[in-house]
């Protein structure tokens, strides 16, 4: 399917192609849709994504299925203890014949990358990361080379293991929009699963690059209301007085819920945004942002608990 032109959306055209995308997503992805409805979020907020569940739970192949429902370019990293930046960047071999460095580029120069347990690689090889999530574009050898505007990771990684896996630094993180925690389908989806036939389902392409960029916009036309934009900032500025917090969210993790919160607008057909857009996102755009205290931990709090405690104090606009 050959990409064209960016042509403006409407906002009913835009939620036909969301639905488009997950009618096909659901194909192979069954008892998910709060988390595709999460994934449909990131990719048109133009945000990273970062899921975290047991193995089994379709992780990776919820990222390959938005690739196949795309015309955009797909690449896939398989972290391990001995990857290298070089691996994931690429590098500038000398070729004897034309007596000149010659780029040769890595799996990074990509549309969708797919960054599968990123936490089994050293600290290193997860830095080679950051400058590409965060501008978009990469340096090799004192030479930057862009990625493009629709340049977006999904990455993976298990909770259970801890043998041989690297935890992602705080300024990593904060470069994920969101983090999904990713669980195990309930009883009649696992049914479904099992009585699916074993042959790998073909998806429609139904999104094309051009698309992309019309939705994109689309989203960033929507203007917040004062009253949304002071209460998403009232939120984050709470996580960091509050007591159970040792460090809290940063003025990126504030802007970055302001974008989803545009997008998750759209996605409901509305023009305008809802203090119910902020408490949905709150959680998943905050939980990786925010280091408990030590007194947080003793008594065994999630990050998810002292969120949403902080929800719960905050008085929503009316």
């Amino acid at each position: 399917m050959p990409d064209h032109a960016p042509t403006p959306l409407t906002l009913e055209g835009f939620q036909q192609l969301a639905e488009a995308l997950r009618a096909e997503i659901r194909q192979v992805i069954a008892g998910q849709d709060a988390l595709i409805d999460m994934l449909m979020v990131s990719v048109f907020a133009r945000g990273h994504c970062l899921l975290e569940g047991p193995p089994g739970t379709a992780k990776t192949l919820l990222a390959q299925s938005l690739s196949q429902v795309s015309t955009l370019a797909f690449g896939r990293v398989q972290f391990t203890p001995d990857l290298m930046p070089g691996d994931v960047l690429g590098v500038n071999l000398f070729n004897f014949q034309t007596n000149e460095f010659r780029l040769t580029r890595g799996p990074i120069f990509t549309d969708i990358l797919l960054a599968d347990e990123i936490n089994r690689a050293p600290p290193k090889t997860q830095s080679a990361l950051l400058q590409a999530m965060n501008e978009r574009e990469v340096t090799i050898d004192g030479t930057t080379h862009p990625l493009g505007a629709e340049f977006f990771v999904i990455a993976t990684q298990n909770p259970i293991e801890q043998h041989g896996t690297y935890p992602l630094p705080e300024a990593q993180l904060d470069r994920f929009l969101f983090k999904l925690l990713v669980d195990f389908p309930d009883r009649e989806a696992e049914i479904a699963i099992l009585s699916r036939p074993r042959t790998h389902a073909t998806l429609a392409q139904v999104m094309t690059r051009a698309q992309l960029q019309a939705g994109h916009a689309l989203i960033d036309a929507i203007r917040l209301e004062d009253s949304i934009t002071r209460y998403i900032v009232d939120l984050v500025r709470a996580t960091r007085s509050d007591g159970e917090v040792l460090h809290g969210a940063s003025t990126r993790a504030a802007a970055a819920l302001a974008g989803a919160v545009r997008a998750r607008a759209a996605l409901e057909g509305r023009d305008y945004a809802l203090p119910d857009d902020v408490q949905t996102l709150f959680l998943p755009a905050m939980r990786h942002r925010i280091v408990l205290g030590p007194s947080a931990e003793i008594e065994g709090r999630t990050p998810d608990d002292v969120l949403t405690a902080i929800l719960n104090r905050q008085d929503a606009p009316r």
